[in-house]
């Protein structure tokens, strides 16, 4: 998941359409068992989850999703070649099967993958899935009136690159192949040994051509998981689903399917859905958000509450918030200054900016502490956590600067907790203490996003952040570090503007690995490599605090998401 303006449209919340969340280990509910509060914790089957949004479930086509493992509310009614693996904590970031049998088998190379579907897998109307309907699915996405999906197929099909859809081309992708109704295999350009994380993305859902009805596919796609759309009011801002009964929980180790019905409810103001579900009224007490989170304030109010914190689901998802250096622009093209402002950083008050040590952790590495990214821990620049002024001064001298500098940061001003002035602020009281002065500059959010996603524009000192697109170091460090993946006409996120052709040649080599533990260990070393650049500054990873009512049973959060799964969770 990307930058906020990319985020927000992909992940909206966790899905983000989810997006999600976080950045570190996630875990269950704090201080009370993972299953969910109350007495009676075994799940059963019946009644009503109710879901309280902020932000509508827009665009519910699996073409135009935006998602991190298949989103949240979406993975209900799509079903996908693979997805995340539906457990707490570490074992979530994984990836398993859903429509196949296996995660993919690579050719030698990783440039072919092959899928097998399971047996008896069946739409909403009683016809069987076939891997024609996979196809195609994937091929709508690439029309211009469906787009807003995951970019990479695009790139990493054979012969896709200016692909305009089956409204338009009607030959399809002769990239992809399907040789009978259960089989299908994928020719990419290069070796991605992470196309079983791809095939978690929403675009993989299967089509049946006969029912497509293009951009109104939206207000009824024909259901393949445990869930069928009956309602979608104002795109999205209402959705009520109910049982698909032509789904097989034998051929779905995932979903759980526990409620009869889920009502989603977007368009809410934040502040209304926690009261909402703090007070847990009626409905509501069958409530959960998968997008709002708990703020300071809320937050406080909430842990003084021994009720209520018992009804707090705590999650991490692959995120990291930082300091962007824009190395073509002085001062930041000497390598000092940029460790200067590194050893500068209180990394204390900004967590505290960031809503305190509950809401954020601070980080020293760019890839987020969790094992699945190949996390390595390292700190080039140690200045504990209230920063080393003395040693900023030093390099500002050796830098040329002994009498100190005058800089700025470029921020949103947006009320994120992110990018925000409350950040810029801590940071700018932190190098005052160095020598350093900083002015701000402050701007509405699509002027920051378009300012800083274009390389004519893009300041030399900035806020940013990053989310993943799926729980692994690729597409957390490849977008950011990769000089190949500079764009010079578009949205551009390398933001470094590096080009290094051992770090390129080394992502290639990590794409190769089809061992996903061997990949994560390489990342982790080039993460800290990278580091020694001083082209960022990690400032923390977020945490994700979020209440669900009282009668929710069996709450599951992971590392892939940060939030809690909805397809997991059993009412009262």
């Amino acid at each position: 998941m990307r930058q906020p303006s990319v985020i927000a449209r992909r992940v909206a919340a966790a899905s983000v359409s989810l997006v999600v969340a976080a950045g570190a280990a996630a875990c269950g509910p704090e201080d009370n068992d993972a299953k969910g509060a109350g007495g009676d914790s075994t799940p059963h089957k019946g009644g009503t989850l109710t879901v309280l949004n902020s932000n509508p479930q827009e665009d519910f086509d699996p073409a135009r999703l935006y998602t991190s493992g298949g989103g949240n509310v979406p993975s209900l009614v799509f079903r996908t070649l693979t997805t995340r693996n539906r457990e707490n904590g570490e074992a979530g970031a994984k990836v398993v099967p859903d429509l196949a049998t296996d995660t993919g088998r690579p050719n030698k190379d990783a440039t072919v993958w092959t899928y097998t579907l399971k047996e008896g897998l069946k739409y909403e109307d009683g016809s069987p899935i076939t891997t024609a309907d996979i196809k195609y699915g994937i091929e709508r996405s690439f029309a211009p009136e469906l787009s807003g999906g995951a970019p990479y197929l695009r790139d990493w099909l054979v012969g896709a690159a200016d692909y305009q859809g089956p409204y338009k081309d009607k030959k399809g992708l002769s990239a992809i192949e399907t040789p009978d109704a259960r089989t299908i295999v994928f020719h990419l350009n290069k070796p991605e040994g992470e196309f079983p994380y791809l095939a978690t993305q929403t675009q993989f859902t299967p089509v049946p051509k006969a029912k497509d009805t293009g951009t109104k596919y939206e207000q009824h796609p024909v259901s393949s998981g445990p869930y069928k759309v009956v309602t979608n009011k104002n795109d999205g801002e209402r959705l009520v689903l109910e049982r698909n009964t032509h789904w097989s929980a034998s051929t779905d180790a995932e979903r759980k399917a526990y409620p009869d019905k889920i009502d989603v409810r977007s368009g809410l103001d934040s502040s209304v859905i926690n009261q909402r579900l703090s007070a847990s009224q009626g409905t509501d007490s069958a409530a959960v958000t998968t997008d709002t989170n708990l703020g300071p304030a809320e937050l406080a109010k909430v842990t003084g509450d021994k009720e209520l914190a018992a009804r707090v689901g705590t999650g991490h998802f692959g995120y990291t918030n930082y300091i962007a250096f824009n190395p073509k622009i002085k001062p930041f093209d000497n390598a000092k200054v940029r460790q200067a402002i590194s050893y500068a950083i209180d990394r204390s008050s900004v967590v505290n900016a960031a809503g305190g040590s509950a809401l954020a952790e601070p980080a020293t590495t760019f890839l987020p502490n969790q094992k699945s990214f190949g996390y390595t821990e390292y700190d080039h620049f140690p200045a504990g956590d209230a920063g080393d002024a003395a040693k900023a001064k030093e390099l500002l001298k050796e830098a040329g600067y002994a009498k100190g500098l005058t800089v700025t940061l470029t921020h949103s001003n947006a009320k994120d907790f992110e990018t925000s002035p409350e950040i810029a602020t801590a940071i700018q009281d932190a190098l005052k203490k160095a020598g350093i002065t900083v002015k701000l500059q402050g701007l509405e959010e699509n002027d920051y996003s378009d300012k800083i996603h274009s390389v004519k524009t893009e300041p030399g000192f900035f806020l940013a952040h990053w989310g993943a697109d799926w729980p692994s170091g690729g597409p957390f460090l490849a977008p950011i570090f990769d000089g190949r993946q500079i764009v010079k006409d578009g949205a551009n996120f390398n933001t470094g503007l590096l080009d290094d052709k051992s770090v390129n040649t080394e992502i290639d080599a990590i794409n190769k690995l089809t061992d996903l533990d061997a990949a994560a260990k390489r990342w982790g070393a080039l993460d800290a490599r990278i580091g020694e650049q001083a082209l960022t500054v990690p400032l923390f990873h977020p945490v994700y605090k979020r209440l669900y009512g009282k009668n929710i049973k069996n709450v599951v959060i992971s590392d892939w998401t940060g939030v809690l799964d909805i397809s997991q969770v059993a009412v009262k």
